[in-house]
């Protein structure tokens, strides 16, 4: 049986909660060249969210929210702590999004190397942001199911529970094991920490560039288990699809303790492949195309 067909046999079995959690998927895409193309594939009812670039600053980030939102769906951007030059900088960019008529926004340290102003991380940030008037609903943290490439354990967990007290769901950075994402979302239940959360996974990509992004985002632990898994490698020689990794999560979804809301999607801006791999999974399952 291939990845697919067994994900199409675990929806089925799982019924509609995750039929409609796939057809409910966020979509993250990247503010840079090409990306205008694939704007017409999102689904227009979709929640997409736009990366920060460190090259490119917030202001590209801003501009890209701007066109999606233009464009149906409703659009999240990531505000990266390291793009802030000040205070006032804050204040601004919040100030722009809100009369964008954006109400959520998704907050990362970012990937620039050093800090553009007082803000080393996502947790100085998003306590500074408490203090703004900022009228957003929801707020958006990242969650790390495996060993953070350069910050110790004890560290990450101190900055969750900090960043936990001001937002509003979590979405967990790519991993490819299930067991680790199960044992991270119990580890979070145990501390008290009772957001909901969006389980990440990398959308229907080419497999070398899958793993050269995996390996520039610090996912070392996560590599080499697929490296191990002569199976998944031998699948990933024509393209990655999130079938297998859906399929050992999706009685996740709908648990009460567990608390997963739902997908978020990278897309890597492969927007058209992904969103036909599942709308071509829905219809397989009954689900509801869009």
């Amino acid at each position: 049986m291939s990845a697919t067909e067994h994900l199409e046999e675990v929806v089925s079995v799982e019924g509609s909660a995750l039929a409609a959690s796939i057809r409910r998927a966020r979509f993250e895409i990247i503010p840079m060249k090409g990306v205008d193309d694939q704007l017409e594939h999102l689904p227009k009812d979709a929640v997409v969210t736009v990366t920060a670039s460190p090259t490119k600053g917030m202001e590209a980030t801003l501009e890209l929210a701007q066109r999606v939102s233009a464009a149906g769906p409703t659009v999240v951007p990531h505000v990266a702590a390291r793009l802030i030059e000040s205070r006032q900088h804050l204040e601004e960019v919040l100030a722009r999004i809100r009369e964008l008529g954006i109400v959520e926004v998704f907050v990362v340290a970012g990937d620039a190397t050093d800090p553009a102003g007082p803000y080393p991380g996502a947790v100085e940030l998003i306590e500074d942001m408490a203090g703004i008037e900022h009228g957003l609903s929801h707020i958006g943290i990242t969650g790390y199911p495996e060993r953070h490439a350069f910050i110790p354990d004890r560290t990450t967990i101190e900055a969750m529970e900090r960043k936990a007290a001001h937002a509003t769901y979590i979405v967990s950075q790519i991993c490819y094991d299930a067991t680790v994402i199960r044992g991270w979302i119990a580890a979070l239940r145990l501390r008290g920490i009772t957001l909901p959360v969006f389980l990440g996974v990398p959308g229907v990509i080419d497999r070398s560039r899958l793993l050269r992004v995996s390996l520039r985002v610090g996912l070392g632990d996560s590599v080499r288990y697929l490296r191990k898994q002569s199976e998944v490698a031998t699948k990933m020689m024509s393209g990655y699809t999130p079938d297998e990794l859906i399929a050992s999560l999706a009685d996740l979804v709908g648990d009460e303790y567990a608390g997963v809301a739902g997908w978020h999607i990278f897309t890597f801006n492969e927007v058209e492949r992904t969103n036909r791999w599942r709308q071509e999974l829905l219809a397989t399952t009954r689900g509801v195309v869009l």
